[in-house]
């Protein structure tokens, strides 16, 4: 029976407690294998790394795991890592993570295991004769993470749509280039390159409209009607029915790191910029991490709108009524909220 999207509230703590139920057929992993991508929208798992959140919650379930942390620049790699059996815990944006959790609905299992935050994506551009979709044309290329599947490429295509017709949805597909944020923005900003536009994350695009050529000409909380989610961390059924102690450890520690974020932002922002080695200085940073379009969430945002899209266009064929069947399951809805941390 499927749970009614009104009663499914995201709980951090809630699924810890479900895991933490589920009985291990053989003893958990000794290192956890987790990855991330680049900006400060990834600063709760920046934290978790440096202070060392996870292998310290672990011990509270009395396992001694040691922590493996790798880097990529798009949620495809992510996903490719996660089938392999060489990555537990992908993080990145909606776009790849319902790419896979399409893809293994009856093997796998990929499912969510909480959102991280919900922030607007921004195309931002130098071309000064491109002031909105209407006006890109063949001499323009558009960095982003990964072309077609990002949910910047996915926001692309259904702003497209929105101007043009869902036929039109893949109108500037041919424009867009997949590249890292950081080199994305150097390539657009020194002016040495065919870029001249990047569908980018916080805080590249935050940086990038202070260059006094850049403007913006497409704001994914226009496209999708407000605030959404950007990223989230999922994994596969298989390694959370095998790891219950871990993935409890796993929640209890991202919750601490939003705690920390929330209640010390200060002090997260000298990590981050300390750990990630970001030339943006601390009030640059604290301006963006307060922002009031910036929230460090746990609860899904119109993630069915991206679903939806997705079906429509032949992205992801399977469909899902509520973000609960996203997700791994809950067994303690409770109320309107869902938890100190998702604040």
């Amino acid at each position: 029976m499927r749970m009614k999207p009104g009663h499914f509230i995201r709980s951090i703590g809630a699924v810890a407690i479900l895991v933490a139920s589920i009985p291990a057929a053989s003893a958990e992993v000794a290192t956890v294998r987790l990855a991330r991508q680049f900006g400060i929208s990834y600063l709760p798992l920046t934290l978790m790394q440096e202070l060392n959140m996870l292998e310290k919650r672990a011990k509270e379930q009395g396992l001694d795991v040691k922590t493996e942390w790798l880097r990529f620049t798009g949620g495809s790699g992510m996903n490719e890592a996660l089938l392999a059996g060489n990555l537990d815990f992908a993080s990145g944006g909606v776009g790849p993570f319902l790419t896979i959790w399409g893809k293994t609905t009856t093997n796998l299992k990929v499912k969510g295991v909480a959102a991280l935050n919900a922030m607007p994506l921004w195309l931002v551009s130098v071309n000064p004769n491109a002031k909105s979709l209407k006006d890109l044309g063949p001499g323009d290329k558009i960095a982003l993470p990964t072309a077609k599947t990002s949910i910047q490429a996915i926001t692309l295509q259904m702003a497209a749509a929105k101007m043009f017709g869902e036929k039109e949805a893949s109108k500037f597909d041919s424009l867009t280039v997949s590249m890292g944020h950081p080199d994305a923005q150097v390539a657009m900003l020194g002016g040495k390159s065919e870029i001249t536009g990047h569908f980018g994350s916080p805080p590249f695009q935050e940086q990038e409209m202070k260059d006094p050529r850049a403007h913006k000409i497409v704001d994914s909380f226009d496209v999708l009607g407000g605030p959404h989610t950007f990223n989230l961390v999922w994994a596969s059924s298989k390694f959370v029915t095998a790891n219950p102690k871990v993935t409890a450890a796993f929640i209890a520690a991202l919750e601490d790191s939003l705690k920390l974020i929330r209640d010390e932002p200060a002090k997260a922002i000298e990590i981050w910029i300390k750990a990630e080695n970001v030339k943006l200085n601390p009030a640059e940073a604290a301006e963006i991490l307060k922002s009031p379009q910036n929230e460090w969430t746990t609860r899904p945002k119109r993630m069915l709108s991206y679903l939806d899209f997705m079906n429509r266009v032949g992205l992801v064929s399977a469909k899902a009524s509520s973000e609960a069947e996203l997700f791994f399951p809950s067994d303690a809805v409770t109320g309107p909220g869902d938890g100190a941390a998702t604040r």
